[in-house]
């Protein structure tokens, strides 16, 4: 009877606990990944990826009958070396980017440049689709981390992965890449059918930039969105996107919006055929990445991927990530010199002495010393046309009745005293498109953005708040023009006396390692026109 009382109280202990192991008892927390409570508390109700994509095909029942309603908002904040930026998991999108080593103003409290303003109403990154494929526009993804905040060291390389399921069958996920340094990564979208029909529609991915049609656009730089195709970049101002959306059905490599030091790109690398369409909506910009129409059959998946650039427009960045972004950046008619032009600023810089106003003026002496010959030989040959005047004007004088004999004489002139009328021009024009590629380079590149040059002048890419170094330049460009020998008649070179003010005007408001290059070069120019009349002097005692 004892014995068959003990067996009796085994078996109820032995179904008490294995119904409180089945009703109550948490399940045993996973090495890899997060359990469905841990996701839940992390504001998600999806199970971790580890356990849900096995060789690219989520297979996971769990994920599929997972309720979507109880996923809550959740920022994600990802910290490189370079920027740090701020996800939501509304949308998997980009709410914030700000880039450390760039701030808004020279100010010791000023904030850092935000490429992605999470102020404004609208994210970047958005994925939407059509069809069987709709993306509802605020969709909750979960998010398979288990903490909202982590760095990318030096070196390393991380993943941000957001998941969730459309239409009960239909598994969408989106997974950036970040590495510690650069302003660069990665964008892969994949969507998985584990329902039993095809899955029909398209998949667009989106840039969205914040706009105010009150914004101030500067005349000297290019603001807005752009694309590169067929070895070209295609920009198109605000105005005429207002007015009239464009759309892209060829192929191109990418799209941006691009400012004046700063831009955010999308390049597609997953070798699908895209369109793109750039429209304005009453607060943003928006450049839409769309596929062509897909299918999607049972068990199988669609994919998309991208390299996401948020960064300076730094020719020598752009440059090493490739993908011919460094094309965005453009100094126009004579790009080609302007950027050999850059790369000597950058040597001086680099090389020796690490100040950007020392580097401008060393360059425009390289420059000066290189076209020295020419200029030489240009003033020689206008001093030896002023020389000739006096000879001139009595011809004017004697065959003002006969221009045809007149020309001949004049010719046989020059030809005496061995003097080419052109000979002043000529070399002055082998200089102008060197002239205008360094005015694009020192009044474009980020090179020079809130470099100090000396004392007062702290930023050389703004301009001189005092006006000091325009009003000097002014006054060289002045002596410059009195000391340069002349051709023109007395009313012409009264009114060419106005060129030193108009110039000064201009440059009141130019950045001011703009003024430095031209004040320098002036100085330079008096220095070898005065040592060309010391020369002359010395020739004719």
């Amino acid at each position: 009877m004892e014995n068959k009382n003990v067996l009796m109280a085994l078996v109820l202990m032995l179904a008490v606990w294995t119904g409180y192991s089945m009703f109550f008892a948490k399940p045993a927390p996973q090495e890899n990944g997060q359990n469905l409570e841990t996701v839940a508390d992390n504001k998600s109700s999806v199970s971790s990826l580890n356990d849900i994509v096995a060789e690219k095909s989520p297979v996971s029942e769990r994920v599929l009958a997972a309720d979507n309603n109880k996923i809550l908002p959740l920022d994600i904040v990802v910290e490189t070396e370079d920027f740090r930026a701020v996800f939501t998991n509304i949308g998997a999108r980009l709410k914030n980017l700000e880039l450390k080593h760039y701030k808004q103003t020279m100010d010791s409290g000023s904030a850092l440049v935000s490429l992605v303003d999470a102020q404004s109403e609208t994210n970047t990154f958005d994925t939407f689709g059509t069809g069987d494929i709709s993306i509802p526009a605020d969709h909750l993804y979960a998010v398979d981390i288990s903490d909202a905040n982590f760095v990318v060291g030096s070196g390393e390389k991380k993943q941000l992965r957001f998941y969730s399921v459309l239409n009960k069958d239909l598994i969408i996920e989106k997974t950036y890449y970040f590495k510690g340094n650069g302003y660069d990564l990665e964008l892969e979208v994949n969507l998985y059918n584990k329902g039993k029909d095809s899955k029909k529609g398209n998949l667009a991915f989106m840039l969205v930039q914040p706009w105010d049609d009150d914004r101030e656009i500067s005349r000297y730089s290019f603001v807005g969105p752009a694309l590169y195709k067929d070895g070209e970049v295609v920009t198109h101002k605000i105005k005429s996107i207002i007015e009239s959306p464009v759309k892209y059905s060829e192929k191109f490599e990418w799209t941006a919006f691009e400012e004046k030091y700063f831009m955010i790109a999308a390049v597609p690398l997953d070798g699908n055929r895209y369109s793109l369409t750039i429209d304005k909506t009453n607060t943003s910009i928006r450049n839409t990445i769309d596929s062509e129409s897909i299918k999607i059959d049972p068990d199988n998946s669609y994919n998309q991927k991208f390299m996401l650039y948020c960064g300076p427009r730094d020719l020598d960045i752009l440059k090493s990530i490739n993908y011919n972004l460094d094309k965005a950046i453009n100094f126009g008619f004579f790009d080609m010199l302007a950027r050999p032009l850059l790369s000597f600023l950058k040597f001086f810089y680099n090389n020796i002495i690490q100040n950007y106003g020392v580097a401008i003026i060393l360059l425009t002496v390289f420059i000066k010393i290189l076209f020295w010959p020419l200029t030489h030989k240009s003033y020689k040959s206008m001093r030896d046309m002023q020389r000739l005047q006096p000879e001139m004007q009595r011809l004017r004088e004697k065959f003002k009745k006969d221009k045809e004999k007149l020309n001949r004489e004049i010719m046989e002139l020059y030809r005496k005293n061995r003097v080419n009328p052109m000979g002043g021009c000529l070399p002055m024009f082998a200089q102008i498109p060197v002239f205008f590629a360094l005015y694009k380079v020192l009044l474009e590149s980020i090179a020079l953005r809130h470099e100090p040059f000396i004392f007062w002048i702290q930023d050389l890419s703004a301009k001189d708040p005092y006006y000091i170094t325009p009003v000097i330049m002014g006054v060289t460009m002045f002596i410059q023009q009195k000391m340069s020998p002349t051709s023109m008649d007395s009313q012409q070179a009264k009114i060419m006396l106005f060129m030193p003010v108009i110039f000064t005007f201009m440059f009141l408001n130019f950045p001011s390692g703009l003024v430095i290059y031209w004040l320098v070069n002036n100085v330079l120019t008096i220095l070898q026109q005065w040592t060309i009349n010391r020369g002359a002097s010395a020739t004719i005692a």
